[in-house]
C-alpha cells in the first residue's frame, strides 16, 4: 500500500511540473537580467493573442507543446509583446509593448525576436512558420549559434 502511494504522488508531481505552463513575462528589462544571469536567450513574442489566427495556430502548433515547453525552460527566457483587441492591458503595458514594436520594428504578427544574453537581436521568425515546435526549436538552435 506504501508503495503504491508513493508511485501515485510520483506520477502526480511529474505530471504537473510536465502540465505546467511556461512562464512569460512582460518586462524585457527583467527578462535580459535573468537570461544573462542564467546564460539564456530572450525570445520575444510579438503577438495578437486574441484576434490574430497565425497567432494562435502557432501558439497551438509549437508555444504549447511539450517539447517547446521543455526547450524553453532550458534556453529561453520568454517575453510576451501582446497587441489584444478584447484582453484589457495597463496603459503602462500598452506604452512598452509599442516602444518594443517600435525599437524592434515589428510590422507584423506573429514575430518572434531572439536576443543573446547581452540583449543583441540574433534571429527573428516573421509570421507564421509550418513544422510546429521541432521546426521552431531547431531555427532557435540556430540562431544560439550567431
Amino acid at each position: 500500500m506504501k508503495t503504491m502511494l508513493v508511485t501515485i504522488l510520483a506520477a502526480m508531481t511529474f505530471w504537473q511540473v510536465n502540465a505546467a505552463d511556461l512562464v512569460w513575462q512582460t518586462d524585457l528589462t527583467k527578462a535580459q537580467a535573468q537570461a544573462k544571469a542564467e546564460h539564456k536567450m530572450v525570445l520575444l513574442d510579438f503577438t495578437g493573442s486574441d484576434w490574430c489566427g497565425w497567432c494562435i495556430k502557432f501558439k497551438k502548433e509549437a508555444l504549447d507543446t511539450d517539447d517547446f515547453k521543455t526547450y524553453a525552460a532550458q534556453n529561453l527566457v520568454l517575453v510576451e509583446v501582446d497587441f489584444p483587441h478584447k484582453k484589457n492591458q495597463s496603459a503602462d503595458l500598452k506604452q512598452a509593448n509599442d516602444a518594443l514594436k517600435t525599437r524592434f520594428d515589428v510590422n507584423g504578427f506573429p514575430t518572434f525576436v531572439v536576443l543573446n544574453q547581452d540583449g543583441k537581436e540574433i534571429g527573428r521568425q516573421e509570421g507564421y512558420a509550418k513544422g510546429g515546435a521541432a521546426a521552431f526549436i531547431e531555427k532557435l538552435d540556430g540562431f544560439k549559434k550567431k
